[in-house]
C-alpha cells in the first residue's frame, strides 16, 4: 500500500510539471528587487484576498495603496499606484518550457510601458527573442512624398515614441498603442489623425509574439 502511494504520488507530481508554474507560483517566487514598491507580504496578501473574495488592496512600501485587480491561471494585472500598472503573463516557449512577460505602464504625459522577458526563475530574457517591438515610422501611414505645408510640420511635432502595452487575460494576444499623438494639442492630433495606425496587435504563436493586426 506504501508503495502504491508513493507511486500514486509521484505520478501526480510528474502531471503537474507538465503543465508548469501559475501566474499566482510565479508571483510569489518573484525577487524583491524587481518589484522594490510590493513586499513579500503584500505579494502574499494579494492572493489571499483575492482567493478569500475580497477586495485585493494592500499598503505597500511608501505607505499608499496598491491592488490587484486581475488574477487567473496566466496572468495578473495590479494598479500600483494612481499612475501606474504592472501585468504578467505566464507563456509557453514549448511543451515543458514557459516564460514570463512583464508590462509596466507609466502615466506620464501619456501612458508609456516596458516590456520584459524572465524565465521562470525570473532571469531576464533578451527581448528580441520574442517581440520584435515596433519604431515610430510603423504607426505612422504617411507618403515620403507628401508635400503639405500643414501636415509636413505636424508630424515633424512627433519626435519620440510612447506605446501603451495591454496583455490579454482571455488569450495570448499583446495590444500596442502609439500614445505619442495624445501629448499634442488637439488641432495637430485631429490634423494627423489620417496618417497615424495607432494599434498593433500580436499574438504569441511558436514561442513569441507575432504581428497579427495594424489598425
Amino acid at each position: 500500500m506504501k508503495k502504491l502511494i508513493i507511486g500514486m504520488y509521484l505520478t501526480f507530481m510528474g502531471v503537474a510539471s507538465m503543465f508548469g508554474q501559475t501566474a499566482k507560483d510565479c508571483f510569489k517566487s518573484m525577487p524583491d528587487s524587481l518589484m522594490p514598491l510590493l513586499t513579500e507580504v503584500n505579494r502574499a496578501d494579494f492572493i489571499d484576498f483575492l482567493e478569500s473574495g475580497m477586495r485585493a488592496e494592500v499598503t505597500n512600501r511608501f505607505n499608499r495603496k496598491s491592488e490587484m485587480t486581475r488574477l487567473t491561471s496566466d496572468y495578473i494585472r495590479i494598479q500600483m499606484t494612481e499612475r501606474s500598472s504592472w501585468q504578467m503573463k505566464v507563456l509557453p516557449l514549448n511543451d515543458s518550457v514557459q516564460v514570463i512577460c512583464t508590462v509596466t505602464t507609466v502615466q506620464g504625459p501619456v501612458a508609456d510601458s516596458d516590456i520584459q522577458f524572465y524565465d521562470t526563475d525570473w532571469k531576464a530574457l533578451s527581448n528580441n527573442k520574442f517581440l520584435q517591438q515596433p519604431c515610430m515610422r510603423d504607426f505612422i501611414n504617411a507618403p515620403d512624398s507628401l508635400q503639405d505645408n500643414r501636415i509636413c510640420p505636424a508630424l515633424a511635432q512627433i519626435d519620440m515614441s510612447l506605446t501603451s502595452a495591454e496583455l490579454s487575460d482571455a488569450n495570448d494576444t499583446l495590444t500596442l498603442t502609439f500614445t505619442t499623438p495624445h501629448y499634442l494639442n488637439t488641432e495637430t492630433a485631429d490634423m494627423l489623425k489620417p496618417y497615424i495606425r495607432p494599434i498593433r496587435k500580436y499574438v504569441w504563436r511558436n514561442g513569441h509574439y507575432q504581428p497579427l493586426i495594424s489598425l
